[in-house]
């Protein structure tokens, strides 16, 4: 975090009466929530490739297969 950005969030913050200051944390930890996870699909196309073309049919084959199926256990 820049520090310049930081003592003035400081600064500001150490001004305002307690119920300001507990809205700006709600406001900040929301804000961090709404932050995507994980990465850019850009960063993930090294992995392009990794799964040998017979697995990828035979996830593909298990999937058709289990799909539209009821599990009368499951529920």
């Amino acid at each position: 975090m820049d520090t310049s950005i930081k003592r003035k969030l400081l600064e500001q913050l150490e001004a305002l009466p307690y119920q300001f200051q507990r809205r700006v944390l709600d406001f900040t930890q929301a804000l961090a929530l709404s932050v995507p996870k994980g990465v850019p699909g850009k960063q993930l196309l090294r992995f392009a490739g990794a799964i040998p073309a017979d697995d990828l049919q035979m996830m593909a084959q298990a999937i058709e297969a289990g799909c539209e199926r009821i599990d009368w256990d499951e529920w």
